[in-house]
This record gives C-alpha cells, sequence and structure tokens, in this order.
C-alpha cells in the first residue's frame, strides 16, 4: 500500500479548495515525540491532496529525540537510516483561530510501503481504543490543561539561558480571584473565542493557584481526539498568548519551589451507551467492570507515571499535600487521591468518572490515553478490585499509618517510574516491542541529562520545552 484510498485524495482536494477560499496558505501536520514536543512539517495548502496520497518524509530518528533536542538510541530506533510518511488526518484538518493564514492536521506516521509504523503513537492509542470497544467498552476522556502566563521579552523571543530571569507576570490577581480576569479579560476572551472557533467545546477557564497560572477544562471526547484537542489547545493558547506579548509555559515546573502546571486526564466508561458510573445498588456507584478497570489503573500507577509524568522536572511538581496526587490511593472526591472519583450530580446520568491527578503536559497524550486504557483493560482481564478508598490528606499520616492502610508513595523520579515501567507486563505488551523500547530509551536519556541538576537547574532548562 503505497498510496492513500481515492477518497482521501478528493477529500483533501475539497478541504484545499475551502482553505483556498478562507484564505489558507500553510497546513501544520504534527505529531508528538516520547518526550512530549510537538514536532512539525508544513505544506502549502495547495498540497494537501499530494499529501494525503503519498505522505510526507520524515526521519523515525524522531522517536528517539529528548526534551532538549539530543538524540539517544534504542534496539530498533535512532541513526540517520530510515523514511517515514506522515499522513494528515484530513477529519481533524483545522482552520487556526490565532494563527492567520495556517491550518493544522495532526498525522499518523506510516514505513514507504504503507505500513502502520509501530512506534506511532497516534495509531497507538487507537489500537488501545479499538481494544476497548472489541471488548464492549466505550470511553471519553478529556484533560485539563494548566499553564502560566508571563509578558514576552522585547523584541526577542524567550530562550533556554533565561531561565534563571524572575517572570513578569501580566496579572497579579490572587489564586482563583477574578482580578486575575479583569486583568487579562481581552487576553481569555480570545482564547476562549479560538478554541470555539476551531471546533474545541470550552467547559471552563479560571485562574489557578499558582503566579500568572490558568487553566482551561474542555469537553471529553473518544481517547484520539481527546488527544488531538489536548495538542491543539495548547498551542492555541500559545498563539494567542504572541498575539498579545505574552508566553505561556505548560511545563510541569515553571518556578523552583512553586506549584507547578498539572494535566489530569478525566476519563468515564461506558457498556451500550450507559454510563458504568451509574449503576444503582454497587458501591460507589461503578459497575463491576468499572471496579476493575479503575483497579488495574490503580495498580499501574507507579508504571504510568513514566507516560504521564515524563520529565525530571515533573517530579518537583509531584510534592505531598499540593494536590497533586502523590500517594498510590484513590477517593471520592478527594483532590490528594492519585486517582478521583468524581461522583457528580445525582440527577445527571452522564455526571460520573474518574480524575488521574499525577498527569502533566510534558506527557505525549496519545501515550497516556493508550497506557491507561490498556492497564484499565487489564484491570478487568484480570478481575481487579479498588482497595478502600482513601479520605483526606495521606500526607499528613504517619509512616506507620500509610502502611497499614497500604498506602504507598509513588515514585518520586523519573528514575524509577521508568524502573517500574521497565517491569509491566502489560504496558509493555500494549506498546509494543518497538515504542516500548523509544520510550524506555528516551526516559533514561532524560534522567541521565540532568541527574547531576537541582531544582532550579532543571526548572530553567524545562521552563520553555513545554
Amino acid at each position: 500500500m503505497g498510496t492513500r484510498p481515492a477518497q482521501a485524495r478528493a477529500q483533501a482536494r475539497q478541504m484545499a479548495a475551502r482553505l483556498d477560499a478562507e484564505g489558507v496558505r500553510n497546513v501544520a501536520l504534527t505529531w508528538v515525540d516520547n518526550a512530549g514536543i510537538a514536532r512539525v512539517k508544513t505544506i502549502p495548502a495547495h498540497r494537501l491532496a499530494h499529501a494525503a496520497e503519498l505522505g510526507v518524509g520524515m526521519s523515525p530518528v524522531f522517536d528517539v529525540f529528548t526534551s532538549d533536542d539530543a538524540i539517544t538510541e534504542s534496539e530498533h530506533l535512532g541513526g540517520p537510516d530510515g523514511d517515514l510518511r506522515l499522513f494528515p488526518d484530513l477529519d481533524r484538518l483545522t482552520t487556526l483561530a490565532a494563527q492567520p493564514g495556517w491550518a493544522w492536521a495532526p498525522v499518523d506516521r506510516y514505513d514507504q510501503l504503507g505500513r502502520p509504523h509501530p512506534a506511532c503513537q497516534r495509531q497507538f492509542a487507537r489500537r488501545m481504543a479499538d481494544r476497548a470497544a472489541a471488548a464492549g467498552l466505550g470511553l471519553r476522556m478529556g484533560f485539563e490543561t494548566e499553564w502560566v502566563v508571563s509578558r514576552a521579552p522585547a523584541g526577542r523571543a524567550p530562550a533556554a539561558a533565561e531561565g534563571d530571569e524572575p517572570l513578569d507576570y501580566p496579572c497579579a490577581g490572587p489564586a482563583y480571584g477574578m482580578t486575575r480576569v479583569v486583568e487579562l479579560s481581552d487576553y481569555l476572551r480570545d482564547v476562549t473565542e479560538a478554541l470555539t472557533v476551531q471546533g474545541v467545546e470550552v467547559l471552563q477557564l479560571h485562574p489557578e493557584y499558582a503566579p500568572g497560572q490558568f487553566e482551561v477544562t474542555c469537553a471529553a471526547a473518544d481517547p484520539v481526539r481527546a488527544a488531538d484537542d489536548l495538542l491543539l489547545v495548547r498551542e492555541t493558547v500559545r498563539a494567542v498568548s504572541a498575539r498579545h506579548a505574552l508566553r505561556a509555559s505548560f511545563a510541569p515546573s515553571v518556578v523552583a519551589g512553586q506549584v507547578g502546571n498539572g494535566c489530569h486526564l478525566h476519563l468515564s466508561l461506558y457498556r451500550d451507551g450507559a454510563s458504568l458510573h451509574r449503576t444503582p445498588d454497587t458501591t460507589w456507584g461503578l459497575a463491576p467492570d468499572a471496579v476493575a478497570f479503575l483497579g488495574g489503573v490503580l495498580a499501574a500507577l507507579p508504571a504510568l507515571l513514566a507516560i504521564g509524568c515524563p520529565s525530571p522536572a515533573s517530579y518537583l511538581r509531584l510534592q505531598p499535600s499540593h494536590w497533586a496526587g502523590v500517594y498510590q490511593c484513590w477517593g471520592v472526591e478527594n483532590r490528594e487521591a492519585a486517582l478521583r472519583l468524581i461522583t457528580g450530580a445525582p440527577d445527571d446520568p452522564d455526571g460520573g468518572h474518574a480524575e488521574i491527578k499525577t498527569f502533566d503536559a510534558a506527557a505525549n497524550a496519545y501515550l497516556a490515553v493508550g497506557t491507561v486504557i490498556a492497564a484499565g483493560l487489564h484491570g478487568i482481564e484480570s478481575g481487579m478490585q479498588l482497595p478502600a478508598p482513601t479520605a483526606g490528606d495521606p500526607g499528613t499520616l504517619g509512616v506507620r499509618e500509610r502502611a497499614r492502610r497500604g498506602i504507598v508513595r509513588l515514585p518520586v523520579t523519573l528514575t524509577e517510574a521508568t524502573d517500574q515501567l521497565a517491569k509491566s507486563a502489560p504496558l509493555a505488551e500494549a506498546l509494543g516491542e518497538v515504542l516500548y523500547g523509544g520510550v524506555l530509551a528516551v526516559r533514561r536519556a532524560e534522567a541521565a541529562r540532568f541527574a547531576a541538576s537541582d531544582a532550579a537547574e532543571i526548572t530553567a532548562a524545562t521552563r520553555w520545552r513545554y
């Protein structure tokens, strides 16, 4: 299979004509590497049909890029050899509201013979969603996006060397305060408008805890679309910020010692269209499959941290008593639990869901949704259960009391989390040998890069990478 189907070419021609009428001249084709960095190839809009038919070339070496653009290698990935083709998902082609003359589409990656690239994270997420569907499960997922906004340096772009310079915040209001909304009302309005025009449904946008920090929550979707939406949201916020002479950081740690940016993953489970979080006469309202699925996610959290918290900077954010979920426990409406059950309003048939508190925006969202599904399905296959829920802050309990309740600290370093991922047979099977090896290689390289760095140095080096 060297070309895409004829219907894709016809669809692309129609879309190219639409883009021309809208004044769009360039299309950004993006994928996300194993370090969580969005990479891009751009094409003139009139070349869209060609890209849909034959793809756009790229090297597979990007699968072993680290966040600082160094290149490591794994058994199957690395070096100058090989070539891949990027094929845009035309169903997600979006005219960008904050980048006039531009459109965007995520890509799936194939080899030169038209075979799926085994390290394509987006196709991995789709395979896991299909695996869940084959088991009769429907999933809807969504991310909370947190970022810190500051004034851009006059006349120059941000550089890594600026990491030690204090941020120039454009708002001085208190955490969660209306003052911040007043001070940045034009900016926040433009963020909401751009996302809405691009077809992303905004549920909430509000100030967060840290100075200059905001959060936007968007509507849940199928797992692959949820990951696509996260990428689109993040780059839209970045573009709107630039148009307001601001810059946005989604890094896990923006200022060493302050609360960092999370990117919590919400998920809900369905069977035959009915929510498994709304089952009468069951414990916590969860159907047995929902209990087993969430039990699988909870059991896999130490390994999942290497996916959802992939940077040494992630572990600066993961501090007890900071609502980051650093203990391997779950709770009903407990924001200190790593896995939070949200019951929702009693009269809302679709209101219940779960939230993974630990993840941050350094993660590749496709890897995140795919591995969570894999862990949950393993929980169902293994008949896993949830332990007793945790109430209150487990960080305030003594060591003996936590041990008595079976509450353990999640990994405190990237190396520790990577070691857990390296021992996870279910995640290794789900990811496949090539992708699994690439992820482990990048995590080891990131850990080695910062092994001798202190918190301030890690923060300075990663602040503008995400």
